[in-house]
């Protein structure tokens, strides 16, 4: 666990101001439809931080951060990843392209988004609703 959470500063600092902005419209989002437990990390060898969205001892997603980049990462077991197949032309083109070049391992996809603006948000949100329905109204 990190001691520190970043600040509001520390954040702005890290990835800029208009992609700090990003980061908080989509915790915004998260957490109008999931009440999870949000767990700050270090980011490992390739971020600074880690923001996780947890619940009972389940990952929905993480975010990431480091200098003037932000990550979205969910991960789609292999029940999900069928169920994604099967929509997959509901889907941007972006998000499509993603998912198929994201190595398939024996758990299913760890897919990583760097969004830069919303334009993917309602993608977002319905890959998150695959893994787990919403537990606010």
């Amino acid at each position: 666990m990190l001691d520190i959470i970043p600040s509001t500063e520390q954040m702005t600092n890290l990835v800029g101001k208009s992609l700090y902005e990003i980061w908080n419209k989509l915790c915004v989002l998260i957490d109008e439809k999931y009440d999870m437990d949000c767990l700050w990390n270090k980011g490992g060898k390739k971020w600074t931080y880690e923001y996780k969205y947890r619940r009972g001892g389940k990952t929905l997603c993480a975010l990431y951060a480091r200098e003037n980049c932000i990550g979205f990462m969910i991960i789609l077991g292999k029940e999900e990843c069928l169920k994604f197949e099967k929509d997959r032309e509901n889907y941007s083109k972006e998000v499509q392209k993603i998912y198929d070049e994201t190595q398939t391992y024996y758990d299913g996809k760890w897919m990583m988004f760097k969004p830069i603006d919303t334009s993917l948000f309602d993608d977002f949100i319905r890959l998150l609703r695959m893994k787990r329905k919403p537990n606010k109204k």
